[in-house]
């Protein structure tokens, strides 16, 4: 899996956007609790975790079904609850077909390729098995974009769509484009753009220069395919 060279010192601008979403997310239904939602229809409930950080699915989901979550970054994967495998997307270390459910959060946008991945999650899936990715659109965060602009990924919500069904067929999607966050002011602000890989110098200068509290719209999509 081609991963920034950073990626496993990456884990506390992972937990701060997390924290940043969660802190400042308007209203209570965030994406974690949504795919919470589609994993309790799934029976008997043996679900994968792709990317899975410390574990905020697993911490959504109240189902009793058996979530193992997989991340390359032992740091993070510390904090997750057990199982936890540390592994590459694009191999993983299960038999075909014994999960119910496999699921990958805003993370195959890491991938030089995310399309080895697809399969791999599609080869571990058994018949009928529920997959959800979902994505980050290249104009997210419009009110910040005279200042900072979201670099385009191999995974954003303008093609993940296609590159799904190149691997499992029809897909579903979900768009979300709404103001979902309100930073209150100049530190979340300046956190916002650090947890997406700005400088903390240039982030904090940035950040200076907007007027808060500021309304984000978040843009993105979450694709849901069948094995």
């Amino acid at each position: 899996m081609a991963v920034p060279p950073d990626y496993d010192t990456d884990p506390e601008r992972f937990r701060l956007g997390s924290r940043v979403t969660a802190r400042y997310l308007i209203g209570s239904r965030s994406l974690h609790t949504r795919l919470a939602g589609i994993l309790d229809g799934v029976r008997p409930g043996r679900v994968l975790d792709i990317g899975c950080g410390e574990g905020a699915l697993s911490a959504a989901w109240s189902a009793s079904g058996h979530l193992v979550g997989v991340d390359l970054s032992a740091t993070l994967l510390c904090a997750h609850p057990r199982p936890a495998v540390r592994a590459d997307a694009a191999r993983l270390p299960f038999r075909d077909g014994v999960f119910d459910a496999a699921v990958a959060i805003n993370m195959l946008y890491h991938l030089d390729d995310p399309r080895p991945a697809l399969r791999e999650a599609r080869r571990v899936l058994a018949p009928g098995g529920q997959f959800a990715a979902s994505a980050i659109a290249r104009d997210d965060g419009p009110e910040l974009a005279h200042l900072w602009r979201r670099a385009p990924t191999p995974f954003d919500a303008e093609e993940a769509p296609a590159l799904v069904a190149s691997v499992f067929g029809e897909v579903e999607v979900e768009r979300w484009d709404a103001p979902l966050l309100t930073l209150p002011d100049t530190a979340a602000v300046r956190d916002y753009l650090i947890a997406r890989r700005v400088p903390r110098e240039e982030a904090a200068a940035l950040a200076g220069r907007v007027r808060t509290p500021l309304p984000v719209t978040k843009r993105g999509a979450l694709v849901l395919a069948r094995r």
